[in-house]
């Protein structure tokens, strides 16, 4: 399946259901609570950053709470259909008539494969939305390749997915993910949002979380590297690192060592950076 028939899950309706059309082959849930589109768009600190970058606004039941911050916010979606109407019903005039002095912009383009940079330059920029359950694990993937431009990332995603963001070591469901997201960000899951509040309601229930970009962000060893050594021990969780890490290449002269002795999810972050470090002094 396209990205452009996956990047469409959660759309909020704004309380205005059937201006656009919930496309069956889309997956499309379309949010109908406004408490908690509201709530989602209070996860933002509005700190250290004046660009919000919504993804999968739909029909804009987050984006209007968006608009009401004193941000330039920039809504991104593939679905025509939800680009045509954001930009009637959110048009500069309109704008203009609420006082607001702020940017706002609709895109009509896949988060996945657009230039950021094209976008926002060289400025720093949050990231928000309700995120389409398909492909939210590589939407994080993409903000972690940008993290030296976002300073914060919050919204909506399937609840295991939240969770797993945000588990500590230790866990069966702690992965790649947890370990790549919280070498460079605080994760907090915030609340859970159940099916009901969704039109057709999802199968499974939803989870809002906030990343906060650490004061200090880059690692003290070879990040490439780290990136390399995480994807490859989790990619077979179940054996110790002295197996799981065999295609890298580990000098027999560590390898009796106690760390290469676990399995990838008992290590945290600080436990993975001393593991990198371990294997550059020996290169």
């Amino acid at each position: 399946m396209k990205h452009k028939h996956q990047q469409q899950d959660h759309k909020g309706t704004g309380g205005q259901q059937g201006k656009v059309r919930a496309k069956k082959h889309l997956g499309q849930h379309f949010l109908k609570d406004e408490n908690i589109a509201r709530k989602i768009g209070d996860t933002l600190s509005l700190e250290g950053y004046k660009r919000v970058l919504e993804i999968g606004p739909g029909m804009g039941v987050l984006t209007k709470y968006l608009l009401q911050k004193p941000v330039d916010v920039y809504a991104m979606d593939l679905d025509t259909e939800s680009i045509v109407y954001l930009e009637e019903v959110f048009a500069p005039e309109h704008q203009l008539n609420t006082g607001r002095k702020e940017i706002f912009k609709v895109l009509e383009a896949d988060f996945l494969k657009c230039d950021l940079h094209a976008i926002f330059g060289d400025e720093p920029f949050a990231i928000t939305g309700n995120y389409p359950y398909n492909i939210s694990s590589q939407i994080v993937f993409k903000a972690l390749e940008w993290r030296y431009q976002i300073p914060e990332f919050t919204g909506m995603f399937q609840k295991e997915v939240a969770q797993r963001i945000c588990e500590k070591e230790g866990s069966k469901t702690y992965g790649i993910l947890s370990v790549l997201t919280q070498a460079f960000y605080e994760a907090e899951y915030l609340f859970t949002v159940p099916p009901g509040v969704f039109d057709p309601p999802p199968k499974v229930d939803s989870g809002v979380l906030r990343l906060r970009r650490k004061e200090n962000f880059t690692l003290p060893c070879d990040e490439k590297l780290f990136f390399k050594v995480v994807k490859t021990a989790f990619q077979q969780r179940r054996k110790t690192l002295r197996n799981s890490l065999k295609s890298i290449g580990v000098p027999e002269n560590i390898k009796e060592d106690a760390i290469f002795g676990q399995r990838p999810e008992q290590l945290g972050v600080d436990a993975f950076v001393s593991l990198v470090r371990m294997l550059e002094q020996e290169q």
